[in-house]
């Protein structure tokens, strides 16, 4: 069974060098398949997806700044768009490819629709998972109303049960799902249980979160590649009407719903992966 390599690159910023940790999966030599993590998770969400990918594709996963294993940001204000931007776009040159799918989930999603609206970028299809240009008010309000609490727990245990009740959203999981999907996140961080990034991103999400919203449409237009959208059914983040929007616009997006499930899917479960496989094959 394939398992995959742990690789780190250096991106830079105003404040200097940080470095970004990114999993590979598969042949070096295969067509490249670049998963971004949502706001709070890391790279290793898109296990068992790269795992089942990794005869076909070089599945390269990211731990996005002050997430997983990559370095905290020297200063909250670099938590932000064109921050995560300039890092993939370093990732990419890493990589020496001329062109990939982009799988983005949330966050990535929309760091997914910037890079794929910008000239000579190198995105040949966009799988975005439950975000659009626009964003459900009452989805954001719920993220900020726990993002950055910065818990410490007296075991993993304790953690686990505490993830699990902040992760209504996302749907039915067995045990064993939920224990992978709190595995690489309820972790040991100077001699205490607590989550697995930087409480300090919740400073640029609350002050992008009461700011006027960014009209995103006009970015959703420019894209050029094909896009494909999975949408929670009963998502308080990208809505009904905003993805029958996506349908019918810019780079018309297909849609797929999966029910039961907010916001956002975990692409872990066999039917989801299969969603994901079979947007890669059409």
């Amino acid at each position: 069974m394939a398992e995959p390599s742990l690789h780190h690159v250096t991106c830079a910023s105003p404040l200097g060098l940080h470095q970004i940790a990114y999993t590979q999966w598969g042949d070096p030599d295969a067509p490249v398949l670049l998963c971004v993590h949502g706001l709070t998770r890391n790279g290793r969400d898109f296990d068992p997806l790269a795992r089942h990918l990794s005869d076909r594709y070089r599945v390269i996963c990211p731990d996005m700044l002050g997430r997983g294993r990559s370095d905290f940001a020297r200063d909250p204000v670099l938590y932000s768009v064109p921050q995560y931007l300039a890092d993939c776009v370093t990732l990419i040159a890493r990589l020496d490819v001329e062109e990939l799918t982009w799988l983005g989930t949330s966050m990535g999603g929309i760091i997914g629709m910037i890079l794929a609206s910008m000239p000579r970028n190198a995105l040949n299809r966009l799988i975005i998972n439950d975000i659009g240009p626009v964003l459900g008010q009452v989805g954001l309000d719920r993220i900020a109303s726990y993002i950055g609490d910065d818990p410490t727990f007296s075991s993993f245990e304790e953690g686990e049960r505490n993830l699990r009740g902040r992760m209504g959203e996302f749907g039915v999981h067995t045990d064993q799902q939920f224990r992978f999907l709190s595995q690489h996140y309820v972790v040991q961080r100077d001699g205490r249980w607590t989550f697995h990034y930087d409480p300090a991103i919740a400073v640029a999400f609350k002050a992008a979160a009461a700011a006027p919203a960014a009209d995103l449409w006009p970015v959703y237009d420019a894209i050029r590649c094909p896009v494909r959208v999975l949408r929670g059914q009963t998502s308080a983040i990208l809505s009904e009407q905003t993805a029958a929007t996506m349908q019918q616009r810019g780079p018309r997006a297909r849609i797929v719903e999966i029910p039961d499930v907010g916001h956002a899917p975990t692409l872990i479960s066999d039917q989801q992966i299969a969603l994901v496989e079979n947007f890669l094959n059409d």
